[in-house]
């Protein structure tokens, strides 16, 4: 019996598989020719991170050369017009000394001037060689050997005075002051004062020169940053557009894939119908003649024969597997549903449960009925099915719930459990769950997973009325 049970199942889904139309798993499904972005926008950014260090590495040789043209000229600059101001202040000083000489009202001696001169001397030593030192004018060999032969002869020629002073030749002193160190500090201080000119010169090229290396860094941070926002925008773009072009590849996927499930589960109801309909109709009349054979056979035994008895116990065993033939016809599919619809499906179904796992099962009905579609009627009870094989294999409960609700809009089915529970969300999930969502999202429905507050798990199945009465 369990061979030709097989053999008969084997067959059916051979038969089923093998029609066409049945299940077109890779007709109209192409791979996407399209290649995946990632290569693009790796090469977009490894584009904009080269233009960012770049632009650094520019922008950083513009503000060390800015750094390196203020503090080597601009800085220096005022430095050495600094010392220039000081020495040009000497020269005055010299320039009031020997007025003061010329002057006849003062009752000192020439040579009472000498202290003075050596103190402002030794100051203009000091002042020339840190000019020299700071000057960044451009100055030919020229400049700076006549600027220092005129400071030697200036100085030579206020040691000769002083030597005719001391001689006691104060007007040929006065004479040599009038017509020889005046005029010598006089060119000093033109020589000194064009300096400053050029200072102030290399001070204004310094400023124009920094002026134009803010012009072409800010012109440049404009163009660069027009460039990056170019750059974002088109990578942006093509963001969209890749995304655009997933989004509908995975929509056309999940289409398919939606497609295929409901044909797939269509080809199991159908292929559990017809294995139901050969299990009631021609084993259970086989099995049906066979017991009434027996009964004839018995009743020509002799009373009290050991074939009478032979033949009751044969007679039994044919009874017990009709039943069991006609009990897994009904499991594999109630004949029920398409007779007395899903409530009186559901109700025999709880009642066989009990009596087969020993789970109390409380059941509640509420709201007012209304048909149920075949379809949607077979797609209820089999999530009904799973929930309840999952309560009597995996939750270890001895008691669940049961509720149909009939709302307005919806049918609502819920199995609670106050068993272990379902597993972590990190545990792989059975066929069965893969199942009975499959059958939800055919149903437009929502099946939830929750815990009630006293443990265990709750199973909600929410259908809108629209696919109860006319699913497709």
């Amino acid at each position: 019996m369990r061979r030709q049970l097989a053999s008969l199942v084997f067959s059916r889904l051979a038969s089923n598989w093998q029609k066409p139309g049945r299940l077109t798993y890779a007709r109209g499904v192409q791979r996407s020719s399209a290649q995946s972005p990632t290569l693009g926008l790796i090469l977009g950014l490894v584009i904009t991170l080269a233009a960012v260090v770049a632009y650094s590495w520019y922008i950083t040789l513009q503000i060390r050369g800015l750094r390196e043209l203020q503090n080597n000229l601009a800085d220096r600059s005022r430095k050495d017009s600094l010392q220039l101001l000081r020495i040009q202040d000497d020269l005055n000083s010299l320039g009031l000394a020997m007025r003061d000489m010329l002057d006849n009202d003062e009752p000192y001696p020439l040579t009472a001037w000498s202290a003075q001169f050596q103190r402002v001397r030794s100051d203009l030593d000091d002042a020339f060689r840190r000019e020299e030192e700071l000057a960044v004018a451009h100055r030919t060999p020229e400049q700076r050997e006549y600027l220092g032969k005129s400071l030697n002869q200036f100085w030579d020629a206020v040691g000769r005075t002083f030597t005719l002073a001391q001689a006691g030749k104060q007007a040929e002193a006065r004479e040599q002051i009038r017509v020889t160190l005046q005029a010598r500090q006089a060119a000093l201080s033109t020589a000194v004062a064009r300096l400053l000119v050029a200072n102030n010169e290399s001070e204004q090229q310094a400023a124009q020169r920094v002026g134009e290396i803010y012009d072409r860094v800010q012109r440049q941070v404009y163009i660069f940053l027009s460039a990056i926002l170019i750059a974002i925008v088109l990578t942006s773009l093509y963001v969209i557009r890749s995304n655009r072009r997933l989004f509908a590849q995975l929509a056309t996927l999940s289409e398919q894939r939606s497609e295929l499930a409901q044909k797939l589960i269509s080809m199991q109801e159908s292929t559990l119908r017809e294995i139901s309909r050969e299990l009631h109709d021609e084993f259970g009349q086989i099995l049906t003649a066979v017991g009434a054979m027996l009964e004839r056979a018995k009743k020509h035994a002799p009373e009290g024969s050991p074939l009478r008895t032979d033949l009751r116990e044969v007679s039994e065993v044919a009874q017990s597997t009709l039943e069991s033939v006609r009990s897994l016809s009904q499991a594999l599919h109630p004949v029920m549903l398409d007779e007395a619809g899903l409530e009186s499906t559901v109700e025999w179904y709880l009642r066989t449960v009990e009596k087969q796992t020993g789970v109390d099962i409380c059941y509640e009905k509420s709201g007012t009925p209304f048909p149920v579609d075949g379809s949607a009627g077979v797609h209820v009870y089999r999530v009904l099915q799973e929930a309840l094989n999952n309560v009597a294999r995996h939750s270890g409960a001895r008691q669940a719930w049961v509720r149909l609700c009939f709302e307005p809009e919806a049918l609502q089915l819920e199995v609670e459990d106050h068993g272990k529970g379902l597993p972590n969300n990190g545990a792989r999930q059975g066929i069965g769950l893969v199942g009975m969502r499959e059958r939800a999202e055919l149903l437009s429905a929502t099946l939830q997973f929750s815990h009630p507050l006293e443990g265990g798990t709750l199973v909600r199945l929410r259908v809108p009325r629209a696919k109860c009465e006319s699913h497709a």
